[in-house]
């Protein structure tokens, strides 16, 4: 909620990204990547049983065909014609069924792979610290979430399986021909080392140009996304042009790569196809030969023609995978690399369940910095007594934002503690910390739902009597019943269907039904209209009764109602007291609310009160000058 504010304290950008890694077959984890099939190893083992009786049935019929056409040149014989032709329909029956349910399992473990896989790494991602998404861009993860889940999916099954396919026939073709002829096996698997190098050269080239691919996709994904979560700043400023652009720009680079990748797909597959026609021009070459030499049959050549296409099918077929497992290795990396980030805020082992605080919060001697460059806050020490309002002030990049992430432990400090009634936040778990605590930020996001869902997101359980009393005391009631659908009402994007003032109450009614202890408060008024300010400031006054409350002061309401006020300035509190007390200081804090706090009625006061004392002395004793200017003051 705060990082662009952080991300401006910090003074300069994040990495978007981690150096791209150099990636190959033998960097991954094969053993943890077949791990995700333990889950339905019995529903692989019968895939592979289904395929394992597919292959057989593959690898017979060639004989079976070897037999018909023998029986048709020498029996001259109809029986063992009919015999031979109905087994040869029975066993692609067979190997139809035994394909389907080889297809219908892999879906099957396919698709809970996909669930997995998906849920378990945005639970993680839940998980990671507010700095991960400092450095991250939103587009880069939905990428990893979506298309690189969907490449580890394919790996794990119908790559898999087809390379356990291309195997089997290959080898079973192998032993199968050399059973029938061995110099004739010889002179077909002689052309193997050919088709295996080009294979392989290939696979090197399509396995970079994948990962690149899968890069710049990722990329692309970023800009739209960004494109289309501010379509309202896009369309304010008439950039609908420039973000096409942006967009087309992106695009471009991913289809000039996947051009590049077709050309060596293409060419793969073209010599392939070349390879392939030319090794059953060779087999036909050769196997005449033994046949005027009366060696061979043309039965037997049919069937040594039949098991070289298959070898060549297989070898080739080996190829492709190798290719396929080449492109996805960026994929499966990538999310490899984000299921083994580390969250660097972590609970302690010996972590404690705090039950409901007083809200009482010391800083000592906090310092804070962002990845180690210059401190953010430097030795902060600060007592928040229980129920007490403070108001933090200060210039831009002063620190105030940083203390507010500090508080329900999004970041730890870099050195001393924070304590939460006595207790070092530290050796408290997050949940039953922020447990404790509600933040109302000035922008205020809401989910795509209706508004009854927005609301109860303070509290999942509640009632629907809760709910209601929670708008209620927003000021949020009465504009909700206005609608058609009332609470049932679509909030839109982000709450684009709201005004800024609904928006903001109903996360004020978010706030009230949780009920927190604590109440973090970007000072929500500072945008809004004298009306809805006025229904916001009201709501939030209820909001702060008997809470501990910390506020991002922007405006004189809000430094009035505070009981102290902590003036920050370059990561020190500078300044600590009541308004009186800093204003009879005469220091940053009077120098900052002349400035910014001044509301327009002291102004004016102020400017009327210098006019009174330049009056010049011919007109001190006209009353229909200084007259007007004590009605003015109110000084009559």
């Amino acid at each position: 909620m705060f990082m662009s504010r952080d991300d401006h304290e910090r003074g300069h950008a994040q990495p978007e990204q981690a150096e791209k890694a150099n990636f190959s077959l033998k960097s991954i984890n094969w053993g943890r990547l077949l791990g995700y099939l333990k889950p339905y190893r019995l529903q692989m083992v019968f895939a592979v049983l289904a395929l394992l009786l597919s292959s057989a049935f593959g690898l017979a019929f060639p004989l079976i065909i070897v037999r018909l056409l023998d029986s048709v040149t020498k029996t001259k014989s109809y029986g063992p014609l009919n015999l031979l032709a109905g087994a040869l329909i029975v066993i692609f029956l067979l190997q139809a069924l035994f394909n389907f349910i080889q297809s219908y399992l892999l879906s099957y473990v396919g698709e809970h792979i996909v669930y997995d896989l998906r849920t378990k790494l945005y639970a993680h991602l839940q998980e990671l610290s507010l700095d991960f998404y400092s450095q991250r861009r939103v587009g880069d993860l939905v990428s990893r979430l979506s298309s690189d889940v969907t490449q580890m999916r394919n790996v794990l099954t119908s790559t898999l399986t087809s390379l356990l396919s291309q195997l089997l026939t290959l080898i079973g073709s192998i032993i199968i021909l050399l059973t029938l002829n061995t110099s004739f096996t010889l002179f077909i698997l002689g052309m193997v080392p050919i088709i295996l190098i080009i294979a392989f050269t290939f696979g090197r080239s399509i396995q970079k140009g994948s990962t690149k691919i899968q890069d710049q996709l990722a990329d692309s994904t970023v800009v739209a996304e960004e494109g289309l979560q501010g379509i309202r700043v896009v369309k304010s400023f008439g950039r609908e042009e420039f973000e096409t652009q942006r967009y087309d720009a992106a695009m471009e680079k991913t289809f000039l790569s996947s051009l590049k990748m077709a050309v060596y797909n293409s060419s793969f597959a073209a010599i392939m196809m070349f390879l392939g026609f030319s090794a059953i021009g060779a087999i036909m070459w050769y196997g005449g030969r033994q046949v005027i030499a009366g060696q061979l049959t043309l039965a037997m050549i049919t069937g040594f023609l039949i098991y070289g296409i298959s070898i060549a099918g297989s070898l080739g077929g080996l190829g492709g995978l190798y290719a396929q497992f080449s492109a996805a290795i960026g994929g499966i990396q990538r999310v490899f690399e984000l299921l083994d980030t580390e969250p660097s805020v972590r609970d302690s082992v010996d972590a404690i369940h705090i039950p409901v605080s007083q809200g009482e919060i010391s800083f000592k001697n906090v310092s804070f910095s962002y990845d180690n460059d210059s401190a953010v806050l430097k030795n902060v020490s600060l007592d928040i007594k229980a129920g007490e309002i403070l108001a933090l002030v200060g210039p831009s990049g002063a620190g105030k934002s940083t203390i507010f992430n500090l508080i329900p432990r999004f970041y730890d400090p870099s050195s001393g503690s924070i304590e939460i009634d006595g207790i070092d936040l530290r050796t408290i778990t997050q949940e039953s910390l922020r447990a404790q605590m509600a933040i109302v930020p000035q922008e205020t996001l809401l989910f795509g739902g209706t508004i009854r869902e927005n609301i109860l997101y303070g509290k999942l359980d509640a009632s629907e009597a809760e709910m209601v009393a929670a708008a209620k005391a927003a000021n949020a009631h009465d504009f909700i019943m206005s609608f058609p659908k009332q609470y049932e009402t679509l909030v839109g994007e982000r709450g684009a269907n709201l005004s800024g003032g609904q928006r903001q109450r109903i996360s004020i009614a978010r706030a009230i039904l949780k009920d927190p202890r604590v109440l973090l408060l970007d000072e929500a008024t500072s945008s809004l209209d004298n009306e809805s300010e006025e229904q916001v400031q009201e709501a939030l006054n209820r909001l702060m009764q008997h809470r501990t409350t910390v506020i991002i002061a922007h405006r004189l309401s809000t430094v009035k109602v505070a009981h102290r006020i902590a003036v920050l300035d370059a990561g020190e509190i500078v300044e600590l007291g009541t308004h009186e007390e800093l204003m009879a200081k005469a220091g940053l804090y009077a120098h900052l609310y002349s400035m910014q706090f001044r509301n327009p009625e002291e102004e004016l006061a102020a400017e009327i009160a210098k006019m009174h004392k330049e009056i010049p002395p011919q007109y001190e004793d006209k009353p229909e000058v200084t007259g007007g200017l004590m009605n003015l003051l109110n000084l009559k």
